[in-house]
């Protein structure tokens, strides 16, 4: 299966925010599937993984308490 980057604009602003969703991600994609850049003013979170819609992506992120919006 290839891996298909998808990214979402978040709330995650940072490193706490991103240690908060880092054991949800991990399980759902994969350690190392994913990056979230807080130093751009969306803070991009983007997954390396076909394997997940993006809605599932985005309530991943919502049942953490952030936002995440498909881009």
């Amino acid at each position: 299966m290839d891996n298909t980057n998808i990214q979402f604009k978040t709330n995650l602003n940072c490193s706490n925010c991103v240690g908060k969703v880092t054991a949800d991600l991990n399980e759902a994609v994969g350690e190392g599937q994913w990056t979230v850049d807080t130093t751009v003013s969306d803070k991009i979170l983007t997954v390396k993984n076909d394997a997940l819609t993006a809605e599932e992506v985005v309530n991943i992120i919502k049942k953490k308490g952030f936002k995440a919006e498909s881009l």
